[in-house]
C-alpha cells in the first residue's frame, strides 16, 4: 500500500524566535489559513528555525547589526536546506537585515512591509500610523519602504510615546505579559495618531497584536503578523 502525498503546496520557511511568542502566532495563523483554504485535515508545510532571542536582543541594543546579520543569514540557510521554497522573517524589526538575509539564500524572501503596504494600498489608505520598536519607528528601513515604494504617509508617536511602546515590547510583550495599563497606553497612542491624521494604524511589531485588537478601538488596525501569514498562505497554495 502506498500513501499519496500532496506535492502542490510550497513549503513555507519561517525564521522565528524573535520572540517565540509572536512566532507561535505565525504558526497558528498559517495553519489556520491553509485549513480554511483547503479544508479537511490540510495543514501547512513548514520548515522553521527558531533562534535564541536573548543574545540577539543584546546585539540589537548594542547596535551590532553585522553580527546579527551573520547569525540570521546562517539560520536562513538552514531553513533553505530544510526544503523551504520561500522565507518569512517572523519579526518586523529584523527586516532591517532583509537585504543581507536575502543575499545569503537562493529562495524568495516575502518582506513583511511589502505585504502590509499592498493591503493598505488595496484598502485605499494613504496616511498610516506606525507602532513598533524604536528601530522600526525611527529608522528608514521600514518607514522608508512604505513611503518610497508605496507612496504612503507614515506617522509615528512622539518621542515619549515611542519610548513607552519600545519598552513595553521588550519588557512585557516579548515575555508574554499582557498588562492592562499598557493596553490603555497603546490605545491612547493609537487615538493620538488618528487625531494627527492617520487613517489607520499598523501594528508594526509582531507582538502588539497579542495586546491590542480591532474590537478595542474604532481606529482601523492592520496587524502585520496576520497580514504576513496570509500572504505566506496565498504564496504557498498558489492563490
Amino acid at each position: 500500500m502506498y500513501l499519496t502525498v500532496d506535492t502542490f503546496m510550497k513549503t513555507i520557511g519561517l525564521l522565528g524566535g524573535m520572540s517565540w511568542e509572536s512566532t507561535l502566532g505565525y504558526y497558528r495563523a498559517i495553519n489556520e489559513g491553509v485549513k480554511n483554504s483547503l479544508g479537511g485535515l490540510h495543514s501547512a508545510k513548514i520548515a522553521m528555525y527558531s533562534v535564541d532571542f536573548a543574545p540577539l536582543e543584546k546585539l540589537q541594543h548594542a547596535g551590532d547589526w553585522n553580527a546579527m546579520a551573520e547569525v540570521l543569514s546562517s539560520a536562513a540557510k538552514c531553513v533553505e536546506s530544510a526544503g523551504a521554497d520561500f522565507l518569512l522573517i517572523c519579526t518586523n524589526t529584523m527586516h532591517k537585515l532583509a537585504p543581507e538575509i536575502a543575499a545569503a539564500i537562493n529562495i524568495p524572501l516575502l518582506h513583511i512591509a511589502d505585504a502590509t503596504a499592498e493591503v493598505l494600498v488595496k484598502e485605499g489608505i494613504q496616511s498610516v500610523g506606525l507602532l513598533g520598536t524604536a528601530f522600526t519607528m525611527e529608522q528608514d528601513f521600514y518607514k522608508g519602504r512604505l513611503m518610497n515604494n508605496y507612496g504612503l504617509r507614515v506617522l509615528v508617536p512622539d518621542e515619549e510615546d515611542r519610548g513607552i511602546v519600545h519598552q513595553a515590547i521588550f519588557q512585557e510583550l516579548c515575555l508574554g505579559n499582557l498588562m492592562p495599563g499598557t493596553k490603555v497606553d497603546f490605545l491612547r497612542i493609537i487615538d493620538a495618531l488618528a487625531a494627527a491624521g492617520a487613517e489607520a494604524v499598523v501594528l508594526g511589531c509582531t507582538e502588539i497584536g497579542m495586546l491590542v485588537h480591532q474590537h478595542d478601538t474604532s481606529v482601523r488596525l492592520f496587524d502585520t503578523t496576520a497580514i504576513h501569514a496570509e500572504k505566506a498562505v496565498a504564496y504557498a497554495i498558489g492563490d
